[in-house]
């Protein structure tokens, strides 16, 4: 499906341990974040020679601003652009979250008219599991398509790492 294109690929950033970012965290601070570790870096290295071996290049790489977000898609792919729409909604308000929401699913809903090419999402469990009422793993990869509602839809998983 990958090579077929017209679908986005979403990934739960690579192994970071612990659970939410320290109160006071600040995007650009990586010091003040909950970051990857050592095996959470090889786990992104290990999903992008995975991509390498297969001969598979996005035509975009996007991530959360979040620094375990960004470092997992330029180890794996070797950068992105960082897009807020995929920051962890810990962090917004309900009215943006829901505005984040809704331009994932318009960027979704676009990527799929576009055969050939594919986009990789690199963000958070709480977003995949907004997104799509679904748990992921640290470095698990989400194959979406969209239904013919054009709502989100689960069409695979990538365990690389």
């Amino acid at each position: 499906m990958l090579k077929t294109g017209g679908v986005v690929i979403a990934f739960r950033h690579a192994l970071a341990p612990g659970t939410f970012d320290p109160p006071g965290f600040k995007l650009g601070d990586c010091g003040t974040q909950r970051n990857l570790n050592d095996e959470g870096r090889a786990q992104a290295r290990r999903i992008g020679a995975w991509f390498q071996a297969q001969g598979l290049r996005p035509a975009a790489v996007r991530s959360s601003p979040w620094c375990r977000c960004v470092e997992t898609a330029e180890l794996a792919f070797g950068s992105a652009s960082a897009w807020a729409a995929l920051g962890s909604p810990r962090a917004g308000t309900e009215a943006t979250n829901a505005q984040s929401l809704t331009e994932l699913r318009r960027a979704l809903l676009a990527a799929t008219k576009q055969p050939g090419r594919f986009e990789v999402w690199v963000t958070h469990m709480f977003v995949l599991g907004d997104l799509l009422g679904v748990n992921s793993a640290s470095g698990e990869g989400l194959l979406l398509g969209v239904q013919a509602d054009g709502s989100p839809r689960l069409l695979g998983r990538l365990a690389v790492g």
